[in-house]
């Protein structure tokens, strides 16, 4: 926000406009941390929910985070918490005690998180921010049965609702998957993991959706109750750079065409030691990625 804010004379005015824009145009509440570090700003936005405005200088973090209970540190874990608590480190303030005075409590509690914690609980350390467009692995969805079930029609039918699910937002993310996993989690909370290749990357509701189908086939079991069931689209990238397995059904001309296209680009490029030239595809990609 440094350049952002320059020359601002009303910042919480600035940061409140953000606020009512954010929802006005979606609906959603959110509350803002600003501070020197993404960790202190991560601290500040958890202190005033749902539409807080919290601003933490450097000078005053010994004041607004050492009262906090210890497990409203961003990076403690649930697991870690207890333990520490149990060591009679109740608060952020007694966390920083020990580690400011090199206490081999604490260093034995939090192993090589240790630095970045004392790095952080000062003050200081990371502030640079990644604002790329999110360039997603995998998409997927899961939902939890009201009551555990056996049925293979409820099962089947959620499956085959998470995949519509799935499908819808890897177009919208414009991507395409070379694999699709199911997911399903018994009464006794055993996971099990199924996954197939595709012969082609897709993002098609009707080919996920048999997929779905025919991994749940091989892996149904009407002695298993079933708590939780979930679909995963995989291995995505960009529809431009899916790489196509030929099979006797596809058209080899277009396909040969598309890759002597590709290959005088390159060549082009490397004659002239700089990328000048680009296909139609990535020059819409370019302009996709630049707007997002």
């Amino acid at each position: 926000m440094t350049n952002e804010l320059k020359g601002v004379k009303d910042v919480l005015g600035y940061l409140k406009e953000m606020q009512n824009s954010l929802f006005k145009e979606t609906g959603l509440k959110c509350s803002i941390g600003v501070a020197p570090t993404k960790f202190l700003a991560k601290m500040g936005s958890d202190m005033k929910k749902p539409m807080g405005i919290t601003i933490i200088r450097r000078k005053d973090v010994r004041k607004m985070l050492d009262p906090l209970p210890i497990g409203d540190f961003f990076g403690i874990g649930k697991k870690t918490a207890p333990r520490l608590i149990e060591k009679g480190i109740k608060t952020i303030g007694d966390l920083a005690k020990l580690v400011n005075g090199d206490e081999d409590t604490a260093k034995g509690e939090l192993g090589k998180f240790y630095y970045v914690i004392k790095d952080w609980i000062n003050g200081y350390g990371s502030d640079i921010v990644d604002n790329g467009p999110f360039d997603p692995k995998s998409i997927g969805n899961s939902e939890t049965f009201m009551n555990d079930t056996n049925n293979y029609d409820e099962i089947k039918n959620r499956l085959l609702k998470i995949a519509k699910e799935v499908s819808q937002r890897a177009k919208e993310a414009d991507k395409v998957g070379s694999t699709t996993q199911i997911v399903m989690k018994d009464n006794n909370f055993k996971v099990i993991n199924r996954s197939k290749s595709l012969k082609k990357p897709t993002n098609d509701y009707e080919i996920i959706s048999s997929e779905v189908l025919a991994l749940l086939d091989k892996n149904y079991d009407e002695d298993r109750m079933i708590r939780l069931v979930g679909v995963t689209l995989q291995n995505l990238v960009d529809p431009t750079e899916a790489v196509v397995q030929l099979s006797i059904f596809d058209n080899y001309d277009e396909i040969k065409e598309e890759c002597a296209t590709k290959l005088l680009v390159a060549e082009l490029n490397r004659k002239m030691k700089k990328n000048v030239f680009k296909t139609a595809a990535e020059q819409l990609k370019e302009k996709k990625n630049a707007t997002r």
